[in-house]
């Protein structure tokens, strides 16, 4: 037997570190789709394990952890700025995070353990575009917004728009996540997020829910629906937010609300849970997350 059938040559694989961006996106412009852009990291290994990159691909690694620009937390007028290379751990403590956008920070404390917390970042989580990214679900609601960022031009898309299929974004070769933005929440707001899983903690969604809405005068003002893990990717129910608005704050009214959201979802069935369990849990938690903005605005 030949004692080197089975070894092969690795191709090594380029590490860049810029401290600016511009030379960041240098090296994405030069390398394109060669370039593999990472922050915590958190997400490389389980890519190379599901194949979706391999150790005998030539790829550059684009490590944007030391970037300044792209940490931290303020607040900017009516909006909340979050650099996209700022951990979910320091989005979950921030101040200004839980003060103006408390779901936000609740569904950042519920990605994976407090180590995965730690180094992996907002922006990862987002650009990894997993139908059951917990951040994703509650930002959605919130009318979050990212900035793109490519060597010639700097764009702004709304979240409902960023996410094309699991795993792909609008996100072009060359161009970085550089920020979030979140408008800031009124006070007569409110808002929940709900997530089902198969342990209570470390674990994907079976299925998330995540409301924000406004009652005045005894009516729905303002209403948002996002669900994860029920479409390729999250979703607005938009079709129950329309229904709802306008409409009186009542709990058949509500009930019929999330049977509506329940009709937008498509879900499939995998090893965590059926497409069935799926749209029936849409409805059930759709429901309690309405009813528990409800008891926080009274």
């Amino acid at each position: 037997m030949n004692n080197f059938v089975a070894l092969r040559s690795l191709p090594a694989w380029e590490y860049h570190r810029p401290k600016r961006l511009r030379e960041a996106l240098e090296i994405l412009g030069g390398f394109k789709q060669k370039c593999r852009i990472v922050a915590g990291g958190t997400d490389l290994l389980p890519v190379l394990r599901q194949g979706k990159m391999t150790l005998f691909e030539p790829v550059h690694v684009v490590d944007i952890s030391s970037i300044p620009g792209l940490k931290g937390i303020a607040r900017k007028g009516e909006w909340i700025q979050i650099g996209a290379a700022t951990s979910l751990t320091e989005v979950t403590q921030s101040p200004v995070v839980r003060e103006s956008l408390p779901m936000l920070a609740e569904s950042a404390g519920q990605v994976g353990s407090l180590q995965i917390r730690n180094q992996g970042t907002l922006g990862g989580n987002l650009c990894n575009a997993s139908p059951a990214a917990d951040t994703a679900i509650s930002l959605l609601a919130l009318d979050a917004r990212v900035c793109l960022r490519s060597l010639d031009r700097e764009r702004i898309v709304c979240l409902d728009e960023f996410f094309v299929s699991p795993g792909k974004t609008v996100l072009k070769p060359g161009e970085i996540l550089t920020k979030i933005q979140v408008p800031v929440s009124r006070s007569t707001q409110s808002s929940r997020f709900v997530k089902l899983g198969r342990r209570n903690a470390f674990t994907l969604s079976i299925i998330s829910v995540a409301t924000v809405m406004r009652a005045e005068d005894g009516t729905f003002q303002y209403v948002r629906i996002s669900l994860g893990a029920v479409a390729p990717t999250p979703v607005r129910a938009k079709k129950a937010e329309e229904f709802l608005i306008g409409k009186r704050v009542d709990e058949s009214v509500i009930d019929e609300g999330a049977r509506i959201a329940a009709g937008e979802v498509s879900p499939i069935s995998d090893v965590r849970a059926s497409a069935e369990y799926r749209k029936d849990m849409t409805h059930v938690l759709t429901k309690r997350a309405l009813l528990a903005c409800l008891k926080k605005t009274g």
